[in-house]
């Protein structure tokens, strides 16, 4: 499943936009969205967001749970 509600969407956009199923096609999601007035998408990840966001949450050495190897015990439960 996508997610989108179609109907919903076909709903608003053919009845409350009042466009075309041609025009109401040829839309991005994003354009619908700017239509009905929601807000703008959130800002696309940048190199020095990514840097803060490594900074607060760094990478630790010990294996997760679920990539040990069979065979091997697991020291962390």
């Amino acid at each position: 499943m996508s997610g989108m509600d179609w109907p919903g969407l076909m709903r608003v956009g053919l009845h409350g936009l009042r466009l075309a199923p041609e025009q109401f096609w040829r839309l991005t999601p994003q354009e619908l969205r700017v239509m009905l007035g929601e807000p703008a998408a959130p800002a696309t990840l940048t190199r020095a967001r990514l840097e803060d966001l490594a900074r607060a949450f760094p990478d630790t050495a010990s294996p997760r749970p679920d990539t040990v190897s069979p065979g091997k015990e697991n020291p962390h439960g």
